[in-house]
């Protein structure tokens, strides 16, 4: 039986914006080739002098030693393995070269479970969180990981003209492989008070339309059969249907339909939640006419209601897909939005908005409205609620003039 090899790869065919390629480990076995990273990114010039130049500085010899260490250490896992095989190998290798307490191969380890559990999009987010805390500072380990490092990293993000949104979401993956790792929590860098990182949070950008406007939305008349018609008609099923998300849309299926109540889980919180927890729709005659106009009817109750994803699509399908469609909903509304006269940047995230908010101004209480959603928690569901429009603040505050009125 041949045996697998590991060595030294530059990955010169992928340079980055600095001009450096990433240095792997090569490993294969059977004609098959993967690649796994070392951390390590040098320019071609800088390659050759680190390996096969006859003078080399400290650094120089210290990167060659680093690499060189994975290169042996995959050697090993590949001469304890009785039967070969890439999946099991990866599992080995990344338990070793971990040994060095480094955040870059911890957020390896943990995309790869992400992409193991079809988590695609949240692996694309950690994975730019990684690109981005390895271009302030390589090399870095969990010791680094410092308050005063954190606001280093927070300013220098700003400094990039990042937002600081941005900066949230990527130190809120940092602390998530943090988290993961078995680290004495005495040193635990994140949290509230004096010695400790706060996570900044930026105030959530209100998107939902008024009735008036909704109105508009859909008193509006599309040429029959176009995509825009179809944009339209989609993103009031969002909105009639608790505020869907895209994904979720695409993955509805005939079995999930009883009658006039539809139940699904929110593909967002499958892996999240140990306990199942289901969403309820009352489907109004505009959703079924929705679904009548646009579904593929089928006897198949495990046939997907809309036509865009295949039998057994794969997790990148699926984001692929559900993104594709969020752009050609996106597009469309935008357009529709300023034909008929409605000042603000429609997209599928005003469905779920206004949804929650239209209900609230109904009278709804929070906790049935957050229920709806398939919140976690009702803290999450008042991020989603606008303020009261103007014309109802009028009325409400009427009362305050009543004392006048009756005296004149």
């Amino acid at each position: 039986m041949k045996k697998a090899t590991a060595t030294i790869y530059h990955d010169t065919l992928r340079p980055k914006e600095d001009g450096t390629c990433s240095v792997k480990i090569k490993v294969t076995f059977n004609r098959k080739r993967k690649y796994f990273s070392t951390g390590v990114d040098l320019t071609p010039d800088d390659f050759d002098k680190v390996f096969y130049g006859k003078r080399k500085t400290k650094d120089q010899k210290a990167i060659k030693t680093k690499v060189e260490y994975f290169e042996k250490k995959a050697e090993d896992v590949i001469d304890k393995l009785k039967v070969f095989s890439f999946d099991i190998f990866k599992e080995h290798f990344l338990e070793q070269r971990n040994v060095n307490d480094s955040v870059s191969f911890a957020f390896d380890r943990y995309i790869e479970n992400l992409k193991l559990d079809g988590r695609i999009g949240t692996a694309v987010s950690y994975e730019c969180a990684k690109v981005s805390i390895e271009k302030f500072k390589k090399d870095l380990t969990f010791a680094d990981v410092t308050p005063l490092f954190l606001k280093k990293y927070e300013k220098w993000m700003l400094k990039q003209n990042n937002s600081i949104s941005t900066v949230g979401i990527y130190l809120r993956s940092l602390r998530a492989v943090y988290n993961a790792q078995n680290i004495d929590k005495s040193i635990y860098p994140f949290g509230v008070g004096k010695n400790k990182y706060t996570i900044p949070t930026s105030k959530n950008k209100k998107k939902a339309l008024n009735i008036k406007e909704l109105g508009k939305i859909v008193n509006y008349k599309a040429k029959s059969g176009s995509k825009e018609e179809m944009a339209k008609d989609y993103w009031i099923f969002l909105y009639m249907c608790n505020g869907m998300n895209v994904k979720d849309f695409c993955l509805l299926k005939w079995k999930d339909i009883n009658g006039n109540m539809l139940t699904y889980q929110r593909a967002k919180t499958k892996r999240s939640q140990r306990e199942s927890k289901l969403i309820s729709v009352a489907l109004k005659k505009e959703s079924l006419d929705v679904i009548k106009k646009w579904g593929q009817h089928s006897i198949d109750k495990e046939a997907f209601i809309f036509p865009h994803l295949s039998k057994n699509p794969s997790p990148e399908e699926i984001r692929k897909v559900s993104q594709q469609l969020t752009e050609t909903i996106n597009l469309f509304m935008k357009r529709i939005a300023k034909k008929v006269g409605i000042d603000k940047n429609v997209t599928t995230y005003f469905a779920r908005h206004s949804f929650a908010t239209v209900l609230k101004r109904s009278g709804a209480k929070i906790e049935m409205i957050s229920e709806l959603l398939g919140h976690s928690n009702v803290g999450v569901t008042e991020n989603y609620l606008d303020s009261f429009e103007n014309d109802q603040i009028q009325k409400e505050t009427d009362v305050l003039t009543s004392m006048f009125k009756k005296a004149n």
